[in-house]
């Protein structure tokens, strides 16, 4: 039975000083370590540095590496919306975060992991997960936090919903990508739950991390930002979304205030 073919995604925003060695290191693996057609695609979401330089610099001696470039501010989880519409060009999509957080050798251990399951997510909270530098006592807190609330709306028994490695069929993102609608940090769980909506089985399982330097998440806006988020993916599923249209530009402008990215449906440029 021949190997599937994989392709992966790289969501990116200013990540000049950071993506280079991510970008190496996967390529690299992948080319040694994995006997399928794989394809790794960098979406960059309105880079104002150099990091399309970058990747096009690496591109030279990778020829599996291409990109996606935005140059408008999209979000993460719009770049994510614009890199599965490449679904039907692997049989396997996926996605890691920039910073290398999660590294190659346990990214192929959940591509290996797809015939148990439609979908296969990387997990820090379950026994067995490698932990090489730990988030913050705020970061963790947070986390534990919007956890429960995402328990409580969702109950989708997910330990770790936002671990940045992830792998699916092409039939999922192929069924679901119509109803992915967050572009910030929450697309996890839009993700995930049009996963579980659809019928499809998650396996989680434990997976190797480390918490990279550099982060540009500003935790108290991403909080309120994520919050607002997966209430509006639970109103969504719910009889009384059409009766809050009438609240949507107050949706529109609490976002704006938030610095918060929208999904963007414009064209980009593709390698």
């Amino acid at each position: 039975m021949p190997v599937p073919s994989l392709l992966l995604l790289i969501p990116a925003y200013n990540e000049e000083a950071r993506i280079e060695p991510v970008l190496r290191e996967f390529a690299d693996f992948f080319e040694h370590n994995y006997f399928g057609p794989f394809q790794l695609v960098v979406v960059l979401n309105g880079c104002r540095d150099n990091t399309l330089d970058v990747v096009q610099r690496v591109a030279k001696e990778f020829p599996c590496i291409g990109w996606l470039d935005f140059p408008a501010a999209i979000g993460k989880g719009g770049a994510l919306i614009e890199g599965l519409k490449l679904a039907g060009h692997a049989d396997l999509i996926g996605y890691v975060d920039a910073d290398g957080a999660t590294p190659p050798p346990a990214y192929l251990d959940l591509v290996a992991k797809i015939g148990e399951a439609d979908c296969v997510i990387g997990s820090r909270w379950l026994p067995g997960a490698v932990i090489h530098q730990s988030q913050t006592g705020n970061r963790q807190f947070a986390s534990r936090v919007f956890h429960f609330i995402v328990q409580s709306l969702f109950w989708l028994n997910i330990r770790d919903t936002q671990c940045g490695a992830k792998v699916m069929k092409r039939e999922v993102a192929e069924k679901i990508h119509p109803t992915l609608c967050i572009a910030d940090m929450a697309f996890d769980i839009n993700l995930l739950y049009s996963i579980n909506r659809a019928g499809f089985k998650i396996v989680e399982t434990p997976t190797e991390w480390t918490d990279k330097a550099g982060s540009k998440v500003a935790l108290a806006r991403s909080s309120l930002t994520m919050f607002l988020s997966v209430v509006r993916i639970r109103l969504i599923y719910s009889p009384f979304y059409k009766l809050l249209r009438p609240l949507r530009p107050l949706e529109g402008w609490i976002y704006k205030k938030l610095r918060a990215p929208q999904p963007l449906s414009g064209s980009a440029k593709k390698n």
